[in-house]
């Protein structure tokens, strides 16, 4: 092969590369492991809100997602949807850290960084582009292979150092504002100091041991020296985080720490001898992993006695009974935490599953229930629509059943599903009804998406 051949070869592969890449990188988003929990969504809602609210956002309309990996990151994407990975609570020290980097977070959302950043990725490709262009033209006029190289290589080198000026730019803009909404809501910079400092370390890592947030927020020394300078002067700088969002922020390590991380380490970060809440919490968790019911069960009562209005030990004691097929008891402990938290969809859930296993139709009617009120708040829920449909079929209502399995199959992506049900919903349900309605706004948004398929 030529060299002019294989240079094409080249420049058509990195091409496709190129104009691939916002696809697959929204592809990986979407690979992305999720995890739910009442308690843990809580205590990030009650670290967030307020620094939210200090930039005009609704703190309901910014949605958080927690999700389910061990490295150090987060980050926004999609206008107001908020990324943490477990890994970063997990690893950090205190509740300001934590506060500290959602702030930053929170300045890139109200600084629109999300939107400008489409535009400037753009840009950058259609420069590397561009340059692959000129330097195919100059090859084919019968310059030299050395020339198509350097034009090429120059390309890229720009587009690169624009889009990474840019990323530096957008990360110290996102510390102003987080430094802002701290002095405005009375907190430290301390924290995001800190947390800062550990990710400088971290640049001194090979690429592929770095933690994603080290590429993803280039740490500079400007941006260090900037928020040393801030904490000099800031008023608020030697304000303490109150003891009661520090023990939720050390609730939720404990939790996390004692679900994700090995038993024998969640053993010895929270030896016998530590008898604080949080320590007795995460034994309570890796004993029930170990399995050790009975173990875990004490530690978990050993709480409740101590702080019986305490909704989330009332439903982790739940989930242990429940996943030892204990439904009765199960059933009792989730709704003695409902009742302590009536506006929680997820423990609603959990109620409903625990009465549909039950299968007793006085249960199956209030499982429908639950799971109606559930999607008031959840209603992109796969899960719970799945619930709804089969609680509905257990009583005979085919058609409400085919119309939450519409539901399903629509969010999932199962379009052939999802056209059965809502096909099947249409035709039981009185012509004009709600149900009926609905019925039809799903077939209609499955023919818009088969027409942009077929585009």
């Amino acid at each position: 092969m030529t060299y002019k051949k294989r240079f094409f070869c080249f420049f058509l592969a990195l091409s496709v590369f190129l104009l691939g890449t916002a696809p697959r990188v929204q592809a990986q988003e979407e690979r992305m492991s999720f995890i739910r929990d009442a308690e843990i969504e809580s205590t990030i809602r009650t670290l967030s809100a307020p620094l939210f609210e200090a930039v005009g956002l609704e703190p309901s309309a910014v949605e958080i997602y927690l999700v389910n990996d061990n490295s150090l990151n987060a980050f926004v994407a999609n206008g107001q949807k908020l990324f943490i990975n477990t890994g970063l609570l997990m690893r950090s020290e205190n509740a300001n850290q934590v506060i500290g980097v959602i702030a930053h977070e929170t300045g890139h959302i109200s600084g629109g960084h999300i939107s400008r950043t489409h535009d400037v990725i753009a840009r950058s490709m259609a420069t590397s582009l561009l340059a692959m262009l000129l330097s195919g033209a100059a090859i084919a006029a019968g310059a030299g292979p050395d020339v198509g190289t350097a034009l090429l290589l120059g390309g890229q080198h720009l587009s690169e150092r624009s889009f990474l000026s840019y990323s530096r730019t957008q990360e110290s803009s996102a510390d102003q504002a987080a430094m802002t909404i701290l002095d405005k809501t009375n907190q430290s910079a301390k924290g995001y100091l800190e947390f800062l400092k550990i990710i400088e370390d971290q640049e001194l890592l090979i690429s592929a041991r770095q933690d994603p947030y080290v590429r993803t927020h280039p740490v500079t020394s400007d941006r260090i020296e900037a928020i040393s300078a801030h904490i000099v002067k800031s008023p608020f700088s030697k304000s303490e985080t109150p003891e009661e969002i520090e023990a939720l922020y050390r609730r939720m390590k404990a939790k996390l720490i004692g679900f994700m991380s090995s038993i024998p380490h969640t053993l010895r970060l929270y030896p016998e001898t530590d008898n604080s809440i949080e320590s007795r919490y995460a034994r309570s968790i890796a004993y029930y992993r170990r399995p050790d019911l009975d173990k875990a069960l004490a530690l978990m009562d050993s709480l409740i006695a101590e702080h019986p209005q305490d909704p989330y030990f009332h439903e982790m004691k739940g989930q242990m009974l429940f996943e030892n097929a204990r439904q009765p008891a199960a059933l009792e402990a989730y709704q003695k935490a409902l009742a302590l938290s009536p506006q929680s969809p997820l423990i609603m859930t959990q109620v409903a599953r625990i009465q549909l296993e039950m299968n007793n139709p006085d249960m199956t009617k209030a499982a429908i229930v639950h799971l109606k009120n559930a999607l008031q708040a959840e209603r992109t829920s796969p899960f719970i629509w799945r619930q709804l449909g089969i609680a509905y079929g257990r009583l005979g209502n085919i058609a409400q059943s085919s119309l939450a399995l519409a539901e399903e199959g629509l969010l999932i992506g199962d379009d052939g599903a999802a056209r059965f049900h809502a096909g099947r919903a249409e035709k039981l349900l009185k012509h004009g009804s709600p149900g009926w309605l609905q019925a039809q706004d799903i077939l209609q948004e499955l023919n818009r998406r088969k027409k942009k398929k077929e585009r």
